[in-house]
């Protein structure tokens, strides 16, 4: 029976690749495997017609994906994995999450999450936090690294939370992006919303929620910039949506920019790079910084040469 199953619907915009390649960037939340045990059981269909994974996508065609929906997700378990604490008291820690990892367990991801490190260096969070947060207040993209906070008690929750909500928590992000901006510094001010041809994305729509990034070029290059921008909302793949809408999508993307990259990354230039707020103990503001992994400072560097 598939009535209870999810439909996504996506029209090919590139021509030349692999259908369960180009499914796999499209959709972030399946792997390649998981999308090729989709095709093998009749569950995709490209114009109509059952799709192979190894097909060369054309461009224009209509692929249709039926996905099962999730089983009843467990307790996320603890699990023993390395974390770069950057500051931690009594109340808060802030950790270093690197690309790759996501944060909150889902659909083909339940375990090796950050909940599920976050639970065995911390248990007493269990005793209070909802389950599968474990005491982290917000969030980044699997491929987006950077600075993320988590409430290590009561007191801790309840007050990041707080600051959240009245827009008091500042975050400062570096992106490479594709082209060079007309302007040093900017605002985009673009409601977000589903977007409803590609339901797992995010666009900008008139009818979205209020959605506000700040932005200053740091450095240019010959065909690419160096920004920071500052989310002054918290949407789902905020920066990464505005700065493909004004013509200037992060470096890496395949999502929201451009499908055949012009530099050669396995993830998005995105690095969540400080977080500034109170603390919850002492109501002190402080900042918290992240350097830039290497992996990124070197294409930083080669970009100078």
């Amino acid at each position: 029976m598939t009535e209870s199953y999810e439909v996504l619907e996506l029209t090919a915009d590139s021509a030349g690749e692999r259908l369960d390649k180009y499914l796999a960037a499209c959709v972030d939340y399946l792997s390649r495997a998981q999308i090729q045990a989709l095709i093998r059981q009749g569950l995709v269909t490209v114009n109509d017609r059952p799709a192979k994974a190894s097909q060369r996508l054309e461009g224009g065609e209509v692929i249709r994906l039926l996905v099962p929906p999730p089983e009843s997700p467990a307790e996320p378990e603890p699990e023993t994995i390395p974390l770069q604490v950057l500051y931690e008291d009594e109340h808060v820690a802030v950790v270093d999450k690197p690309a790759g990892m996501v944060v909150h367990p889902a659909f083909g991801h339940q375990s090796g999450t950050l909940v599920n490190a976050v639970l065995a260096r911390w248990p007493q969070i269990a005793d209070f936090a909802e389950p599968g947060r474990a005491g982290i207040v917000h969030r980044l993209d699997k491929d987006t690294s950077g600075v993320i906070l988590i409430a290590k008690t009561p007191l801790a929750l309840n007050s990041l939370r707080a600051q959240f909500k009245t827009r008091q928590v500042q975050k400062r992000y570096l992106a490479l992006v594709e082209g060079i901006p007309g302007t040093s510094e900017g605002v985009i001010n673009a409601p977000i919303g589903r977007d409803p041809k590609r339901r797992k994305q995010m666009a900008v729509l008139r009818e979205g929620r209020e959605a506000i990034t700040e932005f200053r070029l740091l450095e240019t290059f010959a065909a690419h910039s160096l920004l920071e921008a500052w989310p002054k909302t918290g949407r789902t793949h905020q920066i990464r949506v505005h700065l493909a809408f004004i013509g200037h999508p992060v470096v890496g993307d395949t999502v929201y920019g451009r499908r055949r990259q012009t530099l050669k990354l396995s993830r998005h230039f995105l690095h969540a790079a400080s977080v500034t707020f109170t603390l919850p103990g002492t109501g002190a503001q402080i900042t918290v910084e992240s350097s830039l992994p290497s992996s990124l400072q070197q294409v930083l560097d080669s970009l100078r040469r």
